[in-house]
């Protein structure tokens, strides 16, 4: 069933703007919105700090909107926002194990479909809440049953599940279905990857029978001579081990020297001077007890009154390691343009 036609006709060439506001927004102008606590909440995760805040994405242009199947979208200009919530992997609906992996195909097959009758048929950047991420059903931990549905979905699509996967998070919620939010867009991005870390599509088969289809961001042409740096979420984590188990604080240590290496990827297939310091953060943290402690210390390390510190969100979430004590995603723009070298990347 599809509820508003989707008018291939807008083709607006307006920039993509990224803002973070205090409280819910007051109403659905803009392309589209990540709310942040209370109700109505995109995430179904406690906020620690600051309360209810939402991240809005918009271009200042006309947005049509309208529903396909499970996904509600929205589109300006060359971009689309959308989301989908999954009621069949819902711990309230007593989901049973075997059927996690095919949910999470399902949802992504659909998503593939509907992005592949649109003009904006890449995806920039996604983001995945599941409940309980790190329980053990059946053989596997729900993240690897997640990520097995989502690689089989890519590949069958014929979608980018390793090299130049669109950036992504997945945490794990206390409650409600399976969440997927997307932003999409008419260009593809250039993906972007840490050179401290190994690929997570190349992480071994000790993580699971299939590996995490994403890169660690993606840097896209915002429109207005401006790029956007989408940068998943990120943690402590060397090559492809988790580091600094049990230590809070060396574990986000640990985490902001993987951020630095991936805005010095970015930095080096584009002109735009982005820094951790000018972005929006989101801290996803297992332990509660941690979040002014988390806060004070990334305050420090990001400079007290920096956009990141005076603008960072704290989520009470689970990170899809269970030896994982914290998470932070990241997104910025900045005037500038890609390099001639990155302009070649799929």
């Amino acid at each position: 069933m599809t509820v508003g036609a989707l008018d291939l006709s807008l083709r607006l060439d307006e920039p993509l703007q990224l803002s973070r506001l205090a409280g819910h927004p007051a109403d659905v102008a803009g392309l589209g919105t990540l709310v942040y606590g209370g109700p109505g909440s995109d995430v179904a995760a406690r906020p620690l700090h600051p309360g209810p805040v939402h991240d809005r994405f918009d271009t200042g242009g006309p947005v049509q909107r309208g529903q396909t199947g499970r996904v509600r979208w929205a589109r300006a200009g060359r971009w689309c926002w959308g989301a989908i919530d999954c009621a069949a992997w819902d711990d309230a609906q007593g989901t049973p194990p075997e059927r996690l992996g095919d949910a999470a195909e399902a949802v992504y097959r659909e998503l593939f479909e509907f992005l592949q009758h649109t003009d904006t048929p890449h995806l920039q950047r996604l983001w995945n809440y599941l409940p309980h991420i790190n329980r053990i059903d059946g053989p596997l931990e729900r993240y690897r049953h997640f990520n097995l549905g989502r690689q089989r979905a890519m590949l069958a699509a014929h979608r980018a599940a390793f090299e130049g996967a669109p950036a992504a998070c997945a945490l794990g919620v206390h409650h409600g279905p399976l969440v997927l939010r997307f932003l999409a867009g008419a260009e593809a991005p250039v993906a972007i990857e840490n050179p401290r870390q190994v690929s997570a599509y190349h992480y071994p088969r000790d993580y699971g029978p299939a590996s995490p289809s994403f890169s660690r961001a993606a840097l896209c042409r915002a429109g207005g001579q401006h790029l956007a740096l989408l940068v998943s979420g990120t943690a402590s984590i060397v090559g492809h081990a988790t580091v600094h188990v049990g230590d809070w604080r060396g574990q986000l240590d640990e985490t902001l020297r993987n951020l630095d290496a991936v805005y010095g990827a970015a930095r080096a297939r584009c002109t735009a001077p982005f820094a951790l310091a000018d972005s929006h953060c989101v801290i996803y943290l297992r332990e509660p007890a941690l979040a002014g402690a988390v806060l004070q210390a990334f305050a420090q390390a990001v400079g007290p009154a920096s956009t990141a510190a005076r603008t960072a969100v704290l989520l009470h979430a689970d990170v899809c390691r269970s030896d994982l004590l914290l998470e932070i995603e990241a997104h910025a723009e900045a005037p500038g343009q890609l390099l001639s070298q990155a302009l070649g990347t799929r």
